[in-house]
């Protein structure tokens, strides 16, 4: 097969996160931070050595200020929901996944608003249009760092310059940028950072964590044993044991930091350059097709390796189902869990649209034969064919 679908979770993974998981299960099955014994202090000294990892490729300056979670969803809702309470408002934009919008119309009904802005498909937000949208009450702004629809990258070291500025707390989703493009979020003055682990980072689902700058007070949305203070009835007050409540996923958490050492071994600019060289030649090599939409930015540095299409007048599901069953590519169709990006791009209504998501192991093999399967179906007669 070839795997066109790594915006969802990426596959396959580095050989060394499939052994990092199998050793761990085999050689250190104890429950990390609960025990005295051999096992478990082996357990807590992955955790503790994941996390120093994934401090390192975010520039973070303590590793306590990562906390684990399930995934970028539950990053999300640990942050909106631990920082946000009546009277707040927040800025976000219109192209953003449900993991930022449903929590925040969940808010709605605590006294919490939000204003969306207006985005381009091609160039994200602008600084203007955001800076317009800032009220007196204005405590958070909340914006994907790249589109899992169309690829658009917006700018988040300007809006994170921004929020400085107007002392707002700003939270970034790099459910599509963690592992893929540099971040540093002392730099880019991020104060909340939600990342999965299963993506770019290329380690195993049911990971991932939220970067909690120094100072920011977060409420946490559950409270349980945490291995520390088991005098208290209370919950710990420090990171990350505040966030951190029951067993943690150890094997999924060694498969991370076999992911986040793979990227750092082989350069996260490295990686960039290759995703932007091959969406690039994938993009010019089906533009000229007959019947084709392509949505959001052109060719070039911007353009992340995301891109959805429109074809022939066919259902994306349809097409996605033929290049599974006849071309064994796989792709994904459909909404994205992203509705106000579809509306932005007037494909909601329509079913939304067919997507390609390019990751560290494509070659220029796969996207040729990509390119290859969408000419042969943009003729009539095989298209006849296939239906």
């Amino acid at each position: 097969m070839i795997y066109l679908d790594n915006a969802a979770t990426t596959f396959p993974k580095p050989d060394s996160v499939y052994s990092a998981v199998t050793e761990t299960l085999r050689e250190y099955g104890g429950n990390p931070g609960r025990s005295g014994h051999k096992l478990s202090l082996a357990a807590g000294r992955i955790i503790e050595e994941t996390r120093l990892l994934v401090a390192q490729l975010f520039h973070i300056s303590k590793p306590e200020q990562v906390v684990f979670t399930l995934n970028t969803t539950d990053a999300l809702n640990l942050a909106l929901k631990g920082v946000l309470s009546a009277g707040d408002h927040v800025i976000t934009s219109s192209m953003e996944h449900n993991s930022v919008s449903r929590p925040l119309e969940a808010l709605k009904s605590i006294g919490v608003e939000y204003t969306k802005v207006p985005t381009s498909s091609e160039k994200g937000v602008r600084i203007s249009d955001v800076e317009f949208a800032i009220k007196e009450n204005t405590k958070l702004m909340v914006f994907t760092h790249i589109s899992n629809v169309t690829g658009t990258e917006n700018p988040i070291s300007e809006i994170g310059g921004l929020c400085r500025k107007h002392g707002i707390l700003f939270l970034v989703d790099a459910a599509q940028s963690a592992g893929i493009r540099p971040i540093d979020v002392q730099k880019m003055n991020i104060d909340l950072m939600a990342f999965p682990g299963h993506k770019g980072l290329l380690g195993p689902q049911g990971t991932g964590g939220l970067y909690i700058r120094e100072g920011i007070e977060v409420m946490p949305l559950k409270q349980g044993g945490t291995g520390s203070h088991s005098e208290l009835l209370s919950q710990p007050e420090q990171l990350p044991d505040r966030f951190e409540s029951g067993t943690q996923n150890t094997p999924g958490l060694a498969g991370l930091a076999a992911g986040v050492k793979y990227i750092i071994d082989h350069d996260v600019e490295f990686v960039q350059e290759k995703e932007t060289r091959l969406v690039n030649r994938f993009i010019n090599g089906i533009s000229e097709l007959q019947g084709i939409t392509i949505y959001g930015p052109p060719t070039g540095p911007k353009r992340s390796g995301v891109v959805s299409i429109n074809f022939n007048g066919m259902d994306a599901v349809e097409l996605s189902f033929i290049l599974d069953n006849v071309f064994d590519i796989a792709t994904r169709a459909g909404l994205h869990c992203s509705p106000d990006a579809h509306a932005m791009l007037g494909t909601l209504r329509s079913g939304g649209t067919l997507r390609f998501s390019i990751g560290s192991f494509n070659t220029d093999n796969d996207i040729d034969f990509c390119i290859d399967a969408l000419t042969q179906l943009s003729k009539d007669g095989l298209m006849r064919e296939v239906k």
